[in-house]
């Protein structure tokens, strides 16, 4: 199986249609043509109702996201947010008072349909992506989001990964040199399951312990060249640190070695924020409204694009261990925030 893997071919579409499920069928078979392996095509646009763009597009397995919607509407759709699949939508929070009403719409999410905690998450500065839950539509056209990590497997320094990602944002830009409204590749670090499509996996390869790593400048090398030698960058182009999508950076979290804080540090620093973070279905919305003021507030301070994802099985208290039934997630035993 190829190593080149695509994440995410995203298409942007303010009114997207039948032809745009095409535009994404002859996207994905033009890369899958040229050896790379695609995981999933989607879809943003910038229209809470995704009932009629469900509709209008005619392909219920396409994941959607419907974009940055007010408090107000989201809590109106969340009745049928609890009952699709595949949908994903956000609120951005980087200039908003934020109360306890935007941590209910969490709870609410928990309480309605765990599952699709997965698919929504809280933006300060966003911008444009082709990964999910933060994609958000800005103008029509498509752009891709690969999987970095898989590209690392069989090199043992830093160096010869980051040159094998060059080349590999570059074959991808020649290949879709012809193609119209082609916005770019953003070259974010997306990391998954565990081995060679793990960061941390690389990082202990490197002979560097995790906790170690960071307090290096590992972290920061990475996020300099992937927003450096990108040579079409659309989107966020940082470092993700999915707690329970790389499933070795979870088993950092069980010991203890992934807390919050930790979190928040590298995102700070050379991340994109909380991403896949477990939080148990008894923790205090209280807290968790402190913490959505902190990432507000290193947000606005560095004028830095940042997220926060917590995601709940709907059953696992703190010091309990979860349930995802989620391909994607690995199971841990749930710490307090």
């Amino acid at each position: 199986m190829s190593n080149k893997i695509i994440r995410t071919i995203c298409y942007f579409a303010e009114s997207p249609n039948r032809e745009t499920v095409e535009r994404l069928n002859e996207l994905q078979k033009k890369f899958e043509a040229a050896g790379f392996q695609v995981q999933t095509i989607r879809l943003a646009t910038n229209s809470a109702d995704f009932k009629h763009v469900r509709q209008a597009m005619g392909d219920e397995g396409i994941r959607i996201s419907l974009g940055s919607l007010p408090l107000d509407v989201a809590n109106l759709i969340l009745p049928d947010f609890h009952s699709f699949k595949n949908i994903n939508f956000n609120i951005e929070l980087s200039k908003t008072e934020i109360t306890l009403d935007h941590v209910q719409l969490l709870l609410e999410i928990i309480k309605g349909n765990a599952a699709n905690t997965f698919n929504f998450t809280y933006l300060f500065n966003s911008v444009p992506t082709p990964y999910f839950p933060s994609a958000i539509y800005e103008q029509d056209g498509f752009a891709v989001g690969l999987q970095p990590t898989d590209l690392a497997e069989g090199y043992k320094s830093l160096d010869e990964w980051l040159a094998v990602l060059k080349t590999t944002w570059h074959e991808v830009v020649e290949l879709m040199a012809g193609e119209n409204n082609f916005l770019g590749v953003d070259s974010s670090i997306a990391p998954l399951f565990e081995g060679k499509s793990s960061l941390v996996n690389f990082i202990k390869k490197l002979g560097i312990n995790f906790p170690a790593s960071v307090t290096t400048d590992i972290y920061t090398r990475i996020t300099n060249w992937i927003k450096s030698e990108n040579p079409k960058p659309y989107g966020l182009n940082g470092l993700m640190l999915p707690c329970l999508e790389d499933f070795e950076l979870a088993d950092e979290y069980e010991k203890g070695e992934f807390s919050i804080e930790r979190n928040i540090y590298l995102s700070l620093h050379s991340g994109l924020g909380i991403d896949t973070y477990p939080v148990g279905v008894d923790e205090k919305p209280e807290r968790i409204l402190e913490i959505l003021k902190l990432v507000q507030a290193l947000s606005n301070k560095y004028n830095k694009p940042l997220s926060a994802r917590f995601v709940s099985d709907g059953k696992a208290r703190i010091g309990e261990r979860t349930d995802f039934q989620n391909e994607y997630l690995k199971d841990v035993v749930v710490r307090a925030l």
